[in-house]
């Protein structure tokens, strides 16, 4: 009885270590397989079983993106300006054979690497330089790690600088320069202002002097046709009385008492000549006096328009002028 206790327990101790030997490998993630001491195969996820006492599992990798931040490193700028630069790497396994078998360890390998191209890269750049390229830093030190980093199985992806950390008293000086170009920048923006409200007042004062300078064109325009108008319509009138004299045959009570009423209007004290006949009762000598009044009228209302005409030109001139 014994001796059949001890190969039942024997039986599942090997039972046991035969259920040891299965492998569930997760999705993204690989075992590195060896072989009595070599590389044998990389199981990918799934179900993997190995051999008893020949075969064992090297490493566990996951080949998903990983990132990694180090330290800040100090780095001296092209002017001799010490600075503290951290980086994040994100890079991702490629090559699980070379990952597990082509460095000691890739990660510090990685972190040296970044160390030394950072310091190779910045030091070709002055710290202005240096704060405003980070995107042109970040292509140039994936570029050489990604290289470097091929013969170890790891796909560098993207670099990014973190930090970027002047000394104090460089930060204290570029606080004060962006103090004062945020000051000089409102002084010019003031400036500006004052400037555009003055010339937009100036405009508003021209346009108003202009407008009123047509106005009062305009004024004086209306005026002196208005003039010109009452002017024709006396002449007018004129020429229109003497033609219904001339052409309506009255008789010679109708003549007496007209030619009162012409006396009267000569004696107003307007007329500039007056011819009185030696016959008031003669009908030749009072027609020729009422002629000649109204030629003395007629000849005045164009002596008053030609001067309106000669001051509305003047105006004109001098406005041109």
């Amino acid at each position: 009885m014994i001796g059949f206790y001890i190969i039942i327990a024997i039986i599942i101790l090997i039972l046991v270590y035969l259920f040891t030997r299965i492998r569930i490998v997760q999705q993204a993630s690989c075992l590195v397989v060896q072989r009595l001491g070599n590389f044998n195969r990389v199981c990918n996820s799934g179900i993997h079983v190995l051999m008893p006492f020949i075969e064992n599992v090297y490493a566990r990798l996951s080949l998903k993106e990983q990132v990694i931040d180090f330290p800040p490193q100090p780095v001296i700028t092209k002017d001799n300006v010490t600075i503290q630069i951290d980086t994040v790497i994100f890079f991702q396994i490629t090559d699980p054979k070379l990952y597990a078998y082509g460095v000691s360890n890739p990660l510090v390998a990685l972190e040296n690497l970044t160390a030394t191209t950072l310091r190779n890269i910045i030091g070709d750049l002055e710290l202005d330089e240096s704060l405003t390229s980070r995107d042109a830093i970040n292509s140039k030190m994936r570029i050489v790690l990604d290289e470097a980093s091929d013969s170890w199985g790891v796909k560098v992806n993207r670099v990014e600088l973190k930090n970027i950390l002047p000394p104090q008293d460089i930060q204290t000086a570029m606080e004060k320069q962006m103090r004062a170009e945020r000051e000089k920048r409102q002084a010019i923006l003031l400036a500006e202002g004052d400037k555009q409200a003055a010339i937009t007042k100036a405009e508003g004062e021209k346009e108003s002097i202009i407008l009123r300078a047509e106005a009062k064109k305009q004024e004086q325009i209306k005026h002196a046709e208005g003039e010109a108008e009452a002017i024709r319509l006396v002449n007018e009138a004129t020429a229109t009385g003497l033609k219904y004299i001339k052409d309506v045959d009255v008789d010679k009570s109708t003549i007496n008492i007209k030619s009162l009423e012409t006396f009267a209007s000569v004696a107003d004290g307007k007329a500039t000549k007056i011819i009185i006949p030696s016959d008031i009762q003669n009908m030749a000598g009072l027609v020729t006096s009422v002629m000649e009044i109204a030629k003395d009228n007629k000849q005045e209302n164009v002596v008053n328009k030609e001067v309106i005409e000669t001051s509305n030109e003047e105006k004109k001139e001098t406005k041109k002028k």
